[in-house]
C-alpha cells in the first residue's frame, strides 16, 4: 500500500494531526472529570471526543491512501460525534434516559453515507442532508445548553450556546468552501477553536457548579446554627435556602418513623407533601438513602416548562446523619437537573452529618425549653405555696396567738389586782415576758406578711420600710420613686416588697455601709428597683450564694417567677448593687392560682 501523501494534501494532514491530539487532549479530560465525579455525562462526553478522535483517524488514513473506505467511516463518525455530543448535551441538562428507538437516528449517519459515497454523483446532493443533519444537530446541542441556562442561570451554558451556535453556522460552509479546498487548513484550524471552546465550557460547568453548590450548601449550613429571637424552625430555614439552589422547586425533610418513615416539613412544590402524600420518586429516593446511606438521585420524563404535577427531571436525596445512624433525608426536585451534581459525596455526607446534629440540638432545645417553662412553672407554685404557708402562718400567729397572749396578759392583771401584794414583783414580770412575746409574735408577722402593703400600697409600704431600717441602724437611706406606679399585680409588688427588705437587711448584715440608695423606677412595660450601698461589694461567691436557699435566692425565685430579672453586681463606684425588673400586669400562671 502507498502511504504516500500527495504534496498538495501535506498542509492539510498537518492540520489534521494537530486536531487530532486537541480532541485527544479534551478525551482525557473528560475521562479524568467521569473518573473524578463519577458522573454519566462526563463519561459520554469523553465517548463523543473518543468517537471524534476517529473520525479524525479516518480523514488522516484516507490521506495517505486515498482509499473511499475511509471516505465513508469518516463521513459515518462525524455525524456520530455531533450525536454523541447531543445525547451528552441532553443527559447533561435534563437526565434523559435512553430509549432503543434512539438507534434509529444513529444509523441514519451510516445510510447516507453510503448513499453519498457509492450511489450518487452530485457533490451537492451527496454532501447537502450530511451538512444538514451535522449543522441542526449541533444547533439541537445549543437548544439543550440554552434550555439549560433558562432554567438555572448559568453563565457557562451561555458561552456553550455560543460556541456551538456558531460552530453550526460553520457545518454549513463545507460544501460552499471546504470540500473546494479554500479552507484548507483554516477549516481545521476553526474546529480546533470550536473544540477548545467546548472544553473551556465543559471546565466552566464544572467549576461553576462547585461554586454554586458550595455556596448553597455553606448557606445550607448557616441557617442550621440557631438564631435567639428567630421565629423560623431550623428545619423551615434550610428547606426554604435549599429552593436558592439552581433549578429546585421544592425541598422537604423526610425523617424515620416506627412505621418506617414519612414527609415531616416541606417548602416550595413540595410544601403539602407532608398532607397530601409525596410523588412515589421522592419516597422512593428518601428510602433508598435510608438503605445506602449515600445521596440518591431519581429521574423523570422530561416536560417543558415548570412540573407541577407528580413528575420532576429529578429527585435528589441527601442523607441525614445521626449519631450512629440515617435518621431521615433531605430531598429536593427541580426541572434541569440535580443541584449536588460535582460535589463530591463525602462532602454531602458531612453536610447530612451537620444536619442531622443540627435537629438534634433543636429537639434538644425544644425539650430545654420545654422544661426550663416545667420548673419555671414548678417554681412560681412553690413561691405561691410559700406565700400561702407565710399568711397561714401570719393568720395563726396574729388571730390566734397573739391574742392568746393578750387575754392571757389581761387575766394577769385582773390577777395582780385582786391577789396578795407579796405577789406583785412575780405577776408584774409574768406580764412583761408576755408584752415581750406579743412585741416578738408582731414582729414575726409583719416580717411574714407586709400589712402595709395591704393598709397604705407599695409606695407608702416601701417607704416605711426604708424608714424602719433607718431608725435601727447607723446607715443612712435615700428612697427615689415616682408618685405613682400602675399595672403591677398583687404578687409583683409583694415582691417587691420582699427584694427591698432583703436587699437592706443584707446591706445591714453584711454591707459594713454608710449610706445606702433606693431608687424605684416605671418604664411602659416594666417596674424596676435598685438599691446601692457604699460597702464593700459582694464576695465572688455570690453566683454559689444564689444556687442556696439564702435570701438572695428566694428573692431570685420570686421575680423570675412573675418573668422578671435579678441582677446583683458591683457598682463602679464601689459597694454593691441590687437591680430587680418585674413586667407590668405580671402575676403567676393560671394553673398556680387556683
Amino acid at each position: 500500500m502507498d502511504l504516500t501523501v500527495p504534496t498538495q494534501a501535506q498542509t492539510e494532514l498537518a492540520a489534521a494531526y494537530l486536531q487530532l491530539g486537541v480532541t485527544l487532549g479534551l478525551l482525557l479530560l473528560c475521562a479524568v472529570l467521569h473518573r473524578r465525579y463519577r458522573k454519566q455525562y462526563f463519561g459520554l462526553w469523553a465517548i463523543a471526543w473518543g468517537v471524534y478522535a476517529l473520525r479524525l483517524g479516518a480523514i488522516v488514513t484516507f490521506l495517505h491512501t486515498g482509499a473511499s473506505g475511509w471516505l465513508f467511516w469518516h463521513q459515518v463518525t462525524t455525524g456520530w460525534t455531533a450525536l454523541a455530543l447531543l445525547w451528552a448535551a441532553l443527559v447533561f441538562s435534563q437526565r434523559i434516559a435512553w430509549k432503543g428507538g434512539y438507534l434509529a437516528i444513529a444509523a441514519f449517519p451510516v445510510v447516507w453515507s453510503y448513499v453519498a459515497i457509492y450511489m450518487l454523483d452530485s457533490f451537492l446532493w451527496a454532501a447537502a442532508p450530511m451538512v444538514a443533519f451535522l449543522s441542526l444537530t449541533t444547533a439541537w446541542t445549543a437548544w439543550a445548553f440554552f434550555r439549560y441556562d433558562r432554567l438555572v442561570r448559568s453563565p457557562a451554558a451561555r458561552f456553550l450556546v455560543a460556541v456551538l451556535a456558531l460552530w453550526a453556522l460553520h457545518h454549513l460552509d463545507y460544501p460552499l468552501l471546504r470540500a473546494q479546498g479554500a479552507w484548507t487548513p483554516w477549516g481545521y484550524y476553526l474546529d480546533i477553536v470550536f473544540e477548545i471552546g467546548m472544553g473551556l465550557g465543559i471546565l466552566f460547568l464544572v467549576l461553576e457548579d462547585l461554586d454554586q453548590g458550595l455556596r448553597t450548601l455553606t448557606a445550607l449550613s448557616g441557617e442550621l446554627q440557631p438564631r435567639p429571637g428567630h421565629e423560623e424552625t431550623m428545619a423551615e430555614s434550610m428547606l426554604r435556602r435549599a429552593l436558592a439552589l439552581r433549578g429546585v422547586h421544592g425541598s422537604a425533610l423526610w425523617l424515620t418513623t416506627a412505621k418506617g418513615g414519612a414527609f415531616v416539613q416541606g417548602s416550595g412544590i413540595a410544601a403539602l407533601w407532608p398532607f397530601e402524600g409525596p410523588p412515589e420518586a421522592a419516597s422512593r429516593a428518601a428510602r433508598g438513602v435510608v438503605r445506602s446511606s449515600v445521596p440518591q438521585v431519581e429521574t423523570g420524563p422530561p416536560r417543558d416548562g415548570p412540573r407541577r404535577g407528580s413528575h420532576h427531571a429529578y429527585t435528589a436525596a441527601l442523607p441525614v446523619i445521626g449519631e450512629d445512624e440515617v435518621v431521615g433525608a433531605l430531598v429536593v426536585v427541580g426541572e434541569a437537573r440535580d443541584p449536588f451534581t460535582v460535589l463530591d459525596n463525602r462532602f454531602l455526607l458531612a453536610f447530612g452529618q451537620q444536619v442531622g446534629a443540627a435537629l438534634a440540638n433543636e429537639d434538644l432545645r425544644r425539650n430545654l425549653e420545654a422544661r426550663t417553662q416545667e420548673l419555671e412553672r414548678l417554681q412560681a407554685r412553690m413561691v405561691h405555696q410559700h406565700e400561702e404557708e407565710r399568711n397561714r402562718l401570719w393568720r395563726e400567729l396574729h388571730d390566734e396567738t397573739a391574742q392568746v397572749l393578750a387575754a392571757l396578759n389581761l387575766q394577769l392583771g385582773l390577777i395582780e389586782e385582786r391577789s396578795d401584794s407579796s405577789l406583785a414583783p412575780a405577776l408584774e414580770r409574768a406580764k412583761t415576758l408576755v408584752g415581750e412575746g406579743i412585741k416578738s409574735i408582731r414582729s414575726v408577722t409583719r416580717n411574714l406578711r407586709p400589712m402595709a402593703l395591704d393598709d397604705l400600697g407599695l409606695l407608702p409600704a416601701l417607704r416605711a420600710l426604708a424608714r424602719d431600717f433607718q431608725e435601727g441602724d447607723t446607715f443612712q437611706i435615700s428612697f427615689e420613686a415616682p408618685d405613682a406606679i400602675e399595672g403591677l399585680a398583687a404578687d409583683a409588688e409583694v415582691a417587691l416588697y420582699r427584694c427591698l427588705q432583703e436587699a437592706l437587711a443584707n446591706a445591714a448584715r453584711h454591707g459594713a455601709c454608710r449610706t445606702v440608695g433606693v431608687r424605684l423606677e416605671a418604664s411602659p412595660d416594666s417596674a424596676s428597683l435598685t438599691v446601692t450601698d457604699d460597702g464593700p461589694g459582694f464576695p465572688e461567691d455570690t453566683a454559689l450564694r444564689l444556687r442556696s436557699r439564702g435570701g438572695l435566692a428566694g428573692i431570685r425565685e420570686r421575680i423570675t417567677a412573675l418573668g422578671g430579672d435579678l441582677v446583683l453586681e458591683n457598682d463602679q463606684g464601689g459597694g454593691a448593687q441590687v437591680k430587680v425588673r418585674i413586667p407590668l400586669h405580671s402575676r403567676l400562671p393560671q394553673e398556680v392560682s387556683t
